[in-house]
């Protein structure tokens, strides 16, 4: 009986040591994997999530921009147009 615990307690400690191992493999792996990713993304020359909201916000302040723009040309090709028309039937 004595040696079937010894048998199965040294399989137990060899169970936890593969575990054990193959923790510690994984952990080089997904290290190992997240510096390649890494080096692939700063290879593709992406912008940072900070440097996209300013220039998202600069494209937002350009619209807003020009769509009042837009209006006060409207209103002056209308004014202009008023004053000619105003001119021409004096």
């Amino acid at each position: 009986m004595q040696t079937d615990n010894k048998f199965f307690d040294d399989l137990a400690k060899l169970g936890q040591s593969a575990v054990g191992t193959l923790h510690g493999v994984k952990g080089e792996v997904e290290a190992m994997i997240r510096a390649r990713m890494e080096h692939v993304l700063q290879d593709m020359d992406l912008v940072t999530r900070e440097e996209f909201d300013v220039v998202r916000d600069m494209a937002k302040a350009a619209r807003a921009e020009n769509s009042e723009l837009t209006k006060k040309i409207t209103a002056l090709e209308q004014a202009l147009k008023a004053k000619k028309t105003k001119s021409s039937s004096t």
